[in-house]
């Protein structure tokens, strides 16, 4: 599978998600992201910077619904809701947010 995107194609898995970390970029993740049916705003982006900090700078950590909800909620200073975090990735958080962050496909089943 593959996207064309700025005049190139950029592989993808089955799934849509990339295939070379090194194709990605906040153009492409506002590209996927639309292809998603998203209009990325500062929440969806604070929540791809972490899950993009946790998995490149944590030794490929891909965080469960839950570490996210925690997380998030630290950052805004606020405790969040699952349903909050689906009104921005409707598909699950962690799937959908890590494939347009440029994320290989978690492999998670369950929020917790």
């Amino acid at each position: 599978m593959a996207l064309e995107f700025q005049g190139k194609t950029i592989e993808t898995t089955d799934n849509g998600h990339l295939v070379n970390a090194e194709d990605w970029s906040e153009d492409l993740a506002r590209h996927i992201a639309t292809l998603e049916g998203i209009e990325l705003t500062d929440q969806h982006w604070d929540i791809i910077n972490y899950l993009r900090d946790e998995y490149y700078n944590q030794g490929g950590n891909q965080p469960n619904e839950r570490t996210i909800l925690k997380a998030v909620g630290k950052l805004w200073s606020k405790k969040l809701s699952s349903k909050e975090m689906y009104d921005l990735f409707p598909q699950m958080p962690s799937k959908q947010g890590g494939k347009i962050a440029g994320l290989p496909e978690s492999r998670r089943k369950g929020g917790y």
